[in-house]
C-alpha cells in the first residue's frame, strides 16, 4: 500500500515569503558497531533492482549525500554518494552492507501516493518560451507542466515518473489526481522557498568550506574541524572558464534574477546587450545563488536538473534545485570555496 503524502500548500508571493527552515545536515547516522568489515561486504544494488536502488538513493539523499536523480538507476553519482557516505563513517568504500540495511529501515515503502493540489498548478507557466529575450518579458519562470513540477518536488525525473505511472496522461492531470512518486522524506517545496531572501554570515556555517572537484563533478562540504559531512553532484563550468583556486563565498540569495549576457556566457566579458531574467525554478541559475569574490563565479541551482554532471555549464557550478535549497544550512558568506 502506498503512503498518501499531504504536503503543505503555499503561495508564491513576491516579498511576503518567510525563510524556509531546512533540516540541518546529519553529522552521524550510523553507530560504530553497525560498520561492516570488508569480509562481509555486500555490493551495491544490482542493475534492474529499481526498488532497492530507490530506497538507497532516498537514504543517501536524506543524509545530504546526493545521489543525483532518484530514479532507480545505479549510476555514477549514486555510486559516488555511497562511497563518500562510507568514507565518512569509516566503512570500506565498496561495502554497501550498512547502506542497504539502513535504507530498509528508513524507507519502509519505496513509493508514495501524491495527490495534486490546486496550489501546485499556480507554479506552472505552460507558455514559457525557450529564448531569453522572450523569457525576459515574463514575471516568473515557472514550470512548463505538472510533470516537471512533481519530478523536481520528489528529486526525480519525468522519465521515472512516467515509468512508475504507466498509462497516465500527464497532460490531462488535474487537482485531486494521484500520482505514484518516490517516497522522498524531504521533498523540494518550491512553495516554501523564500522570495529574494538574503543570507548573512553565521558563526558556525561561515567556518565551513566547500570543495568543488571539477573532474569528479562533486562538491564536498566540510565543517570547522575539517570533517566531511555532505556531498552533491555538480556540473562544472567550461574548462576555459574554470577558475582553479581558493575563493570566499560573499553573498547568498534565494530566487535570484539572472543577467543573461551572451558575451559573458561565451567569452567571459560583460556587454551592454543582455536580458534580465525574472526568478523561478526555470531561471538559468535556479532558485538559489551563492556568489564568490571571483566576479561572476558562484554555486547555484539550475533549470535543468537532468543535466547535472552530464553537460558543461558556462562558468559557474550548477547543482539541482533540491540540493541548492540546502546551501544556507551548509555554508554561509565567509565560507571558503576551493575549486580544483
Amino acid at each position: 500500500m502506498l503512503a498518501l503524502l499531504s504536503l503543505p500548500a503555499g503561495v508564491f508571493s513576491a516579498g511576503k515569503s518567510e525563510p524556509v527552515k531546512v533540516k540541518p545536515p546529519v553529522a552521524r547516522v550510523v553507530r560504530d558497531d553497525e560498520a561492516q568489515t570488508s569480509a562481509n561486504a555486500e555490493p551495491p544494488p544490482a542493475k534492474g533492482d529499481i526498488e532497492t536502488t530507490i530506497r538507497v538513493q532516498i537514504f543517501l539523499d536524506e543524509h545530504n549525500f546526493g545521489p543525483g536523480k532518484i530514479d532507480g538507476k545505479i549510476g555514477e553519482f549514486t555510486l559516488k554518494a555511497g562511497q563518500i557516505f562510507n568514507q565518512v563513517h569509516g566503512i570500506p568504500k565498496d561495502d554497501w552492507t550498512t547502506i542497504l540495511k539502513a535504507s530498509q529501515k528508513l524507507v519502509t515503502s519505496t513509493y508514495a501516493a501524491y495527490r495534486l493540489q490546486e496550489n501546485d498548478f499556480r507554479f506552472l507557466v505552460p507558455t514559457l518560451p525557450q529564448k531569453p529575450e522572450d523569457q525576459a518579458q515574463y514575471k516568473y519562470l515557472g514550470y512548463r507542466d505538472i510533470a516537471e513540477f512533481v519530478s523536481e518536488k520528489f528529486h526525480t525525473s519525468v522519465e521515472c515518473l512516467e515509468t512508475i505511472n504507466p498509462g497516465v496522461s500527464f497532460s490531462r492531470l488535474r487537482a485531486g489526481d494521484i500520482l505514484t512518486v518516490p517516497n522522498v522524506k524531504t521533498p523540494f517545496l518550491i512553495e516554501q522557498v523564500p522570495y529574494s531572501q538574503k543570507y548573512g554570515p553565521d558563526p558556525v556555517l561561515s567556518a565551513h568550506r566547500v570543495v568543488v572537484d571539477t573532474k569528479e563533478r562533486v562538491a564536498t562540504f566540510y565543517d570547522d574541524k575539517d570533517t566531511l559531512f555532505a556531498s552533491f553532484p555538480i556540473t562544472p563550468g567550461q574548462k576555459k572558464f574554470i577558475h582553479v583556486g581558493n575563493w570566499i563565498v560573499q553573498n547568498m540569495i534565494s530566487t535570484p534574477e539572472f543577467r543573461w549576457d551572451k558575451s559573458m556566457l561565451d567569452e567571459g566579458k560583460r556587454s551592454e546587450q543582455f536580458y534580465q531574467l525574472p526568478p523561478g525554478p526555470n531561471n538559468p541559475v535556479g532558485i538559489f545563488w551563492a556568489g564568490t569574490n571571483k566576479t561572476g563565479i558562484g554555486l547555484h541551482g539550475t533549470s535543468s536538473p537532468e543535466t547535472i554532471g552530464r553537460s558543461e555549464s558556462h562558468g559557474c557550478v550548477r547543482i539541482a534545485n533540491w540540493d541548492a535549497v540546502r546551501l544556507p544550512t551548509l555554508i554561509r558568506p565567509g565560507a571558503k570555496m576551493e575549486m580544483k
